[in-house]
């Protein structure tokens, strides 16, 4: 586990030199945590979620958006802990997530639901510390990095490994291609 750290650390040592990166911040649980605001393609009202049976409990429906049938992921609930409770702030962040498969590399709109939106900062590589190695509430591949602003510490995600559509197509239980989980999740 330390040379996880280590070699995050190592990896976060080569981008301070490198321009700030944008990050959208929102709360989950108490908690802030941060998204590359490149991965974000947009932020929706929570609203007409049409849940599908025999799905883990993390999946919470599928959305139509503009004619695209895109799975919601409760973040809350993928963690570990329990399902977010539905609030006035509540909403779906629909971000970009690859998959690659066949070798090509196919992107995958999905939907996470989180308690509130608070804002886009530019937190600099300089700024971003290691995940740590324990104590943290979720999983340590899912922490990119701790950002410090204004002198507390925001939670970044490694998105592309808490939306993993191949461990989520595994946890699914959908035999075939990532693609596949998402589609017949998508369909159930």
């Amino acid at each position: 586990m330390s040379q996880l750290v280590q070699a995050k650390g190592a990896a976060l040592a080569v981008k301070k030199d490198e321009a700030p990166t944008q990050y959208l911040t929102f709360a989950l649980g108490g908690e802030m945590f941060a998204v590359g605001i490149l991965n974000v393609k947009e932020i929706i009202e929570y609203g007409n979620l049409t849940e599908i049976p025999m799905m883990p409990a993390f999946i919470r429906g599928v959305i139509n958006l503009r004619g695209a049938v895109v799975p919601v992921i409760d973040l809350a609930a993928r963690f570990g802990g329990k399902s977010t409770e539905l609030g006035k702030r509540t909403c779906i962040v629909i971000v970009e997530v690859p998959d690659g498969q066949d070798g090509q590399i196919v992107r995958h709109d999905i939907g996470i639901m989180v308690d509130a939106v608070s804002e886009v900062l530019e937190i600099p590589a300089s700024e971003i510390e290691p995940p740590p190695s324990f104590g943290a509430k979720i999983r340590a591949d899912f922490i990119f990095g701790m950002g410090k602003v204004a002198g507390k510490f925001v939670i970044i995600l490694e998105i592309n490994k808490v939306l993993s559509v191949e461990e989520i197509a595994q946890l699914t239980g959908t035999d075939g291609s990532a693609a596949e989980a998402l589609a017949a999740a998508a369909t159930a």
